[in-house]
């Protein structure tokens, strides 16, 4: 079942309330998302770290609704 992209940015954003998100849909599916997320929290944080973080933040979906995710994390730049 395919994952629309605002309920993607909905799960982020309520744990990461500060997140700038920008999402593709790469295959057009709703299955194949390729996601940038920056928030202050990944600060300190190793690059493995961030992308975990992402992932719990989606509560399990990752490999079940959610199909595949191209991820990439930053946090602002000053």
């Amino acid at each position: 079942m395919p994952m629309e992209g605002s309920e993607i940015e909905r799960l982020i954003k309520a744990k990461f309330p500060d997140a700038t998100i920008q999402l593709v849909d790469t295959a057009g599916d709703k299955d194949h998302w390729q996601a940038h997320v920056v928030t202050a929290a990944f600060k300190g944080k190793s690059r493995v770290a961030q992308h975990q973080m992402v992932y719990e933040a989606l509560g399990g979906r990752m490999g079940g609704v959610l199909h595949a995710l191209a991820l990439t994390t930053a946090v602002p730049s000053d």
